[in-house]
């Protein structure tokens, strides 16, 4: 893959880009800065970002949104964001530019070398890579189980395809059963999880966020 780096700390900057690299990967532009960081995803259009969300000059959503402007620009760029916080704002925010290829990830989290590379190709794949903590604060006041109940076994497995990041066609193939079938059993779980169409939400993710968090 061809990955951007957006991270202020050089040591962790250099890490990660030796990382990268251990995996073979490469990685196309390293940036300190949210200007810079933009200016990268916008003329190189790489496979994947892995952007700090506080970034240079003042240390607060930089990296976010130059990631969200960049997803404008090019729809569907993969990014990943890392973070010492936990900011379901931030979350929100990114998954606002589309459901696909996007993840929040704790910084704190990432312990193993190898996970933290799945994670990172995931989004580049076009998946979805939401830190468990984050997916709670941003479903925080849904029931946990009972929406689940009514859901079949097959509906539940599904769902479990969309919260790794499968297509339909992705989903019909792990599961052995027709894409039509899928987007029916998607229709019930939208209906039974009370997710109705909306011009502002998508009931895709949204559907995923409460199988993660429950």
């Amino acid at each position: 893959m061809r990955v951007v780096l957006a991270e202020d700390h050089f040591l962790l900057r250099d890490g990660v880009t030796r990382l990268l690299g251990a995996f073979g990967h490469e990685v196309v532009a390293a940036v300190d800065n949210g200007p810079d960081l933009l200016g990268a995803l916008t003329g190189l259009r790489p496979d994947v970002a892995v952007v700090d969300v506080r970034l240079p000059p003042t240390f607060s959503d930089e990296g976010l949104r130059a990631a969200v402007a960049a997803r404008t620009e090019v729809p569907g760029l993969p990014v990943l964001l890392l973070s010492q916080y936990v900011e379901p704002l931030y979350a929100h925010e990114l998954l606002t530019t589309g459901s696909e290829a996007v993840g929040y990830v704790l910084k704190e989290r990432v312990s193993n070398g190898a996970e933290f590379i799945a994670t990172i190709e995931r989004v580049a794949d076009g998946g979805t890579a939401m830190d468990p903590e984050v997916v709670a604060k941003l479903v925080t006041g849904r029931s946990r189980d009972e929406p689940f109940a009514a859901l079949t076994p097959r509906e539940r497995e599904v769902l479990q395809c969309l919260a790794q990041g499968l297509s339909n066609a992705g989903s019909a193939e792990a599961l052995f059963i027709t894409e039509k079938a899928v987007a029916k059993h998607i229709g019930n779980i939208f209906t039974k999880l009370d997710l109705p169409p909306s011009e502002t939400a998508n009931r895709r993710v949204l559907a995923v966020l409460a199988y993660l968090d429950r």
